[in-house]
C-alpha cells in the first residue's frame, strides 16, 4: 500500500508542476497535496511537519501572487472588467491551442474585451500586453515557487 501511495504523491507533484503552466489544473496546491502525503507516508520522520507547514505557507503565497500579478498589471494599464474577462476566457481557450494559444490568447482575449468597452484599438491593445505580462510574472512566480517546494521536499527526503 505504501508503494501505491508513494506513487500518488509523485503523480500528485508531477500534476501540480504541470499545471503551473496550464490554467486548467490547480498547480501549486497539486505539489503541495503530493508534498503533504509524502511526508504523511513516511509519518512525518524525513519530511518534517515544519516543513509541511512552510510548503503551505509557499501554497498560499504563490495563489496571492498569481492572481495579484494578472490583477496589477491589468490595473496598471487601466483594464476594464471586460478585459478581465476577456484575458480569463482567453487563458481557458489557450487550452486548446498548445503552447502559442496559452501565451497568445489571454493578450488576445484582454484585448478584445478593452476594445469592446473603449472601442480605441491602441488602449486595447497597451492593456492586453500589460495584462500579459502580469500573466506571465504569476505564472513564472508560480514555477519557482512550485520548484522551490520540490527541492525542499526532496532534500529533505534525501537528507
Amino acid at each position: 500500500m505504501q508503494t501505491v501511495l508513494w506513487i500518488l504523491s509523485i503523480l500528485l507533484i508531477a500534476a501540480g508542476l504541470a499545471g503551473t503552466v496550464l490554467p486548467a489544473l490547480p498547480g501549486i496546491a497539486l505539489v503541495f497535496v503530493g508534498i503533504a502525503l509524502g511526508a504523511w507516508i513516511d509519518d512525518f520522520t524525513r519530511v518534517s511537519v515544519f516543513t509541511v507547514v512552510i510548503c503551505g505557507l509557499l501554497t498560499l503565497a504563490g495563489w496571492a501572487i498569481d492572481y495579484l500579478a494578472a490583477l496589477m498589471g491589468a490595473k496598471r494599464a487601466g483594464a476594464s472588467g471586460l478585459a478581465l474577462l476577456g484575458a480569463a476566457l482567453g487563458t481557458v481557450l489557450g487550452l486548446f491551442g498548445g503552447l502559442v494559444g496559452l501565451l497568445l490568447l489571454p493578450l488576445a482575449g484582454a484585448a478584445l474585451g478593452q476594445f469592446i468597452t473603449e472601442r480605441n484599438a491602441q488602449r486595447a491593445a497597451t492593456v492586453g500586453l500589460a495584462t500579459w505580462i502580469g500573466l506571465m510574472v504569476g505564472t513564472v512566480a508560480k514555477v519557482v515557487i512550485a520548484c522551490f517546494m520540490v527541492g525542499m521536499f526532496v532534500l529533505a527526503l534525501v537528507f
